[in-house]
């Protein structure tokens, strides 16, 4: 039985659809980066995130993009958890782990009645009204997320325990400092 869900959704322009290490995408839907390889999907249950690629090219199809990736601020990235909290009451999930990170967010969400896509969802929409509310986006216009998210299903305590493990310590890979997030609970298994 799952008892929650590893969900990771990137930033506009940070994993794209033809990304060398794979993707969760069908097809590659912008004509920009269609020169740059076919749609790489995986169905991989494990983090393809360290193969190593072309990061030469990779840049390059970021930078043919309509609009610059995303790279979250400090400031922006605060705007996001006030909207991800927003969420999280009116939707009633419980968030055990949580890390927003410039160009992507890793969440560990306890198992809940409505379907993970539409979660993710909801927490991208208020996170992206948020933003705006708050002074921190300059252009409505501008995408803030990519498409889709990245899920795992974790159905044993050990998995969950390992994953909000792992979501507690990404922000150090990225050499920024622990993050601490009031509407987060702490895993009680």
């Amino acid at each position: 039985m799952v008892l929650a869900y590893h969900i990771i959704f990137s930033a506009y322009g940070f994993w794209l659809p033809n990304d060398p290490r794979g993707s969760w995408s069908d097809f590659v839907g912008r004509w920009e980066l269609v020169r740059f390889g076919k749609a790489t999907k995986v169905s991989t249950r494990y983090s393809v995130a360290a193969v190593e690629h072309d990061r030469r090219l990779r840049e390059e199809a970021r930078q043919a993009l309509k609009f610059p990736p995303v790279e979250f601020t400090g400031r922006q990235a605060l705007a996001v958890a006030h909207g991800f909290n927003q969420a999280r009451l009116e939707g009633k999930y419980v968030v055990c782990g949580c890390s927003i990170l410039p160009e992507h967010v890793h969440m560990v969400i306890g198992r809940h009645e409505r379907p993970v896509g539409r979660i993710v969802g909801h927490f991208k929409a208020k996170a992206t009204r948020r933003l705006g509310e708050e002074g921190q986006w300059p252009d409505a216009g501008r995408p803030v997320w990519g498409h889709g998210n990245w899920k795992v299903f974790l159905d044993s305590p050990a998995d969950v325990r390992r994953a909000v493990d792992y979501v507690s310590a990404n922000p150090a890979k990225g050499g920024k400092p622990p993050q601490r997030w009031s509407f987060v609970t702490p895993v009680s298994y």
